[in-house]
């Protein structure tokens, strides 16, 4: 099938849309029913009638906005009326939702007068918390927009004029850099003098750029004053007509440094770019086909063409979805009464500066894992980036709070763990986490130093503050890839081939002369092998925490750790866990990757070091030792194990956490089951650690968790050594290494 049958499948697939209402508040029992409606919502009702600004805490009007449309000009499409805009207002809505977890009422307005659509959408004022309006015709959109910001005290955006408007204005900043050229003394043209023109160059003009360098032309060209003193062009085109002969845009192309194309497709040459100035700026943005081809751009000019355009086949889309969910996110939040220049010039210069910054795995994998890198086929950030949210929400926010449009005034501190959290219970839990290894860092070693990932992990390790990171490895190819990626930052390097590490030899050949490892061997292991240098690094104190793994079998990278460091005084087995988040739900799960067949020590051993680790999250840990049986339902050898181990955690006076044990899973995790048929159990609460009782029950049982179940895997982390040690997958992303350099640190301040 095509894309269009595609389409048409996903969008009829029972339920047809795309969009569904669900409740947020158990809805099971008769007393939740008396809550959620009759006669107990009576309550909120009094006290919203007492106050008004009540609605924000009582109702979800804090995080609902209304897409409104009347289908008049919908992208690509025109006019097609406000029934057929509806997959496209649902689309929207979608957008919201994904990248700001925002909900949406869309609103099909069947009507073409722009003071009957003010009107509608005053009346529904008490609704929302925010109003989007979406594919209006110009100049009528105008109208819609000035009279609703003047007229309700909730904030209005039109997406059409200033999303592009402030998407491209990031771009325009970042452009500017690389060029080096000032916007003060940018010569712009526009091609199109629709809202979405006005919009944006009006916007440009906030951002910096000279409004008597902004050339715009129309259908018929160049907007002249001589035009405009004959009343051919509307209000809003005369604002910009400049005092220049008449013309076509290729005469107001001539010696520009900006092309903004808001127009139709193919309407601009390779000649046209030629005759601009030096080094010059592309943003062909009409959909489906730009202005000019991006190859045929590139291709105009023996120098830099910067170049944008609305596609996603092609570097710097300028995408709107970059912008709206996350300024209503930062708006709502504060409860602003408008959305005004200072919160989207805010917008802008947060999303260029993000560019600006190393790009996470999961967006270079998004993109065929090309390098993605800031210059100018990077000049925008992607639209799967989740830092988005991060950046822009809080500017959005601040910018809000201090140019007076906030009714409420919010920790920003405290903001972006909040916004963490909308994207998922491992990042909240990750937060807590990297907050306190933020209080007191620590040094991290960081094996397979030269390792690309090492190195942009350690980049923002130290550029967070979480720790002191040590690359290991060769410091010149250390170095010389930091400065190819673009790390602005001065790794600090222990090169085993060049420094006076004896030391270190002879400390492994202490530890190992008896194990078969003479003092020769020693000394090439130290100088050769990452894994065996910084366990001995950290065995000697001269680093707190060892970080490795990354492209290494596990039992591999496991092995030297072992080797030097050793488990803690008191433990002889360490152990594998991951923590897996559900949306409401955090569940610890040992041991996946270490011990294959416990016996009941080291059950009892591994529940003990897993309840620790989650106390460094702020959980407070409840344990089950798993089985096939239910408190003695079965009795044989496999099952007597995690029984014994239960009962001998239950006598040790240094357990202060509940443990209960053998059991089944589903007992272990719901409260129904524990509190109907085991009533008995020691567990009030379903647990959060999960022991299983063998290596591969364990694997298998977290990997179908995460893949069946939703959750997000956090780990391996590994409990039970000496000094902190943890080993990374092979694949693992930056973030993971970032995190695990968190758990490493927090660790180390508990040593």
């Amino acid at each position: 099938m095509g894309l269009d049958e595609d389409a048409l499948e996903y969008h009829r697939t029972d339920p047809p849309g795309k969009i569904e209402i669900s409740t947020t508040k158990p809805t099971n029992t008769q007393r939740d029913l008396s809550l959620a409606y009759s006669p107990g919502v009576a309550a909120p009702c009094l006290e919203i009638d007492e106050d008004e600004t009540d609605a924000y805490s009582y109702t979800a009007k804090g995080n609902l906005v209304g897409v409104v449309s009347n289908g008049s000009a919908v992208l690509g499409l025109g006019d097609i009326g406000a029934q057929a805009s509806k997959p496209v207002m649902e689309g929207k809505g979608v957008l919201f939702k994904r990248f700001a977890d925002i909900d949406v009422f869309d609103l099909e307005l069947d009507d073409s007068d722009p003071h009957k659509l003010v009107e509608a959408i005053k009346m529904m004022e008490p609704t929302f918390g925010g109003i989007n309006l979406e594919d209006i015709k110009a100049p009528e959109c105008f109208t819609v927009e000035e009279r609703l910001r003047e007229e309700i005290d909730i904030p209005v955006f039109h997406d059409d004029q200033h999303g592009t408007a402030i998407i491209s204005g990031a771009a325009l900043l970042n452009a500017a850099d690389i060029a080096g050229k000032s916007l003060d003394e940018l010569e712009v043209v526009f091609s199109g003098a629709g809202a979405s023109a006005i919009a944006t160059a009006r916007f440009y003009v906030s951002l910096g750029v000279r409004k008597e360098n902004i050339t715009m032309c129309d259908s018929t060209g160049i907007i002249t004053a001589d035009r405009a003193a004959a009343g051919e062009v509307n209000e809003y085109k005369q604002q910009f007509a400049r005092d220049v002969p008449e013309g076509g845009l290729a005469d107001a192309m001539e010696g520009a440094d900006v092309f903004v194309g808001l127009s139709i497709g193919g309407i601009v040459s390779q000649e046209m770019v030629q005759s601009m100035a030096a080094d010059p700026i592309v943003f062909a943005m009409a959909n489906p086909d730009p202005e000019i081809g991006y190859e045929e751009a590139k291709a105009a000019r023996d120098d830099t063409v910067i170049m944008a355009t609305g596609r996603s086949d092609y570097p710097n889309q300028v995408n709107n979805v970059l912008g709206f969910p996350f300024i209503f996110r930062g708006a709502l939040d504060v409860r602003a009464t408008e959305i005004n220049e200072d919160m989207k010039v805010a917008c802008a210069e947060a999303l260029a500066e993000l560019a600006r910054q190393d790009v996470p795995d999961a967006v270079v994998k998004a993109y065929g894992d090309e390098p993605i890198q800031y210059g100018p086929d990077y000049i925008i950030p992607k639209p799967v980036d989740p830092r988005v949210l991060f950046r822009v929400a809080p500017a959005i926010a601040q910018a809000a709070m201090e140019s007076g449009a906030a009714r409420t005034e919010i920790d920003l501190e405290a903001y972006e763990e909040e916004l963490e959290a909308r994207l998922g219970k491992s990042r909240e839990m990750m937060r807590v986490v990297l907050n306190k290894a933020k209080s007191d860092p620590k040094t991290v070693a960081l094996a397979e130093g030269e390792n690309e990932k090492m190195i942009r992990a350690a980049y923002q390790i130290q550029e967070q503050g979480i720790a002191l990171p040590v690359l290991i490895g060769d410091e010149d190819e250390i170095r010389g890839t930091a400065a190819n990626l673009g790390l602005d930052f001065d790794p600090t390097v222990a090169d085993p081939s060049v420094g006076d590490y004896e030391e270190y030899a002879d400390r492994l050949h202490e530890l190992r002369a008896r194990k078969g490892i003479t003092r020769s061997e020693a000394g090439e292991l130290i100088e050769r092998d990452s894994n065996y240098f910084g366990s001995v690094m950290v065995e000697q104190g001269d680093a707190d925490a060892l970080l490795t793994g990354l492209s290494h079998h596990y039992p591999s990278a496991l092995r030297p750790p072992l080797q030097v460091v050793g488990t803690d005084e008191d433990v002889d087995y360490a152990a594998g866990v991951y923590m897996l988040t559900f949306k409401n739900r955090v569940i610890f799960v040992a041991d996946a990757t270490v011990n294959q067949d416990p016996n009941e020590e080291v059950l009892a051993e591994v529940t003990k070091q897993t309840g620790k680790l989650a106390r460094r999250f702020n959980i407070e840990p409840r344990a089950a030792l798993l089985s096939y049986s239910n408190f003695g339902s079965v009795d044989n050898e496999g099952t007597r194990k995690p029984r014994t181990a239960a009962q001998m955690l239950q006598d040790d006076p240094d357990v202060d956490f509940t443990v209960d044990g053998e059991m089944q899973a589903d007992t272990a995790v719901v409260e129904d089951i524990l509190e109907g048929t085991y009533g008995f159990s020691d567990l009030e609460e379903p647990a959060n650690v999960l022991v299983f009782p063998n290596l591969e029950s364990g694997n298998i049982g977290y990997k179908l968790l995460q893949r069946l179940g939703g959750a997000d895997a956090i780990g391996p982390m590994l409990v039970g050594m000496d000094e902190p040690v943890h080993v990374l997958q092979r694949g693992d992303e930056v973030k993971d290494i970032v995190n695990l350099a968190g758990v490493a640190v927090v660790d180390a301040q508990q040593e």
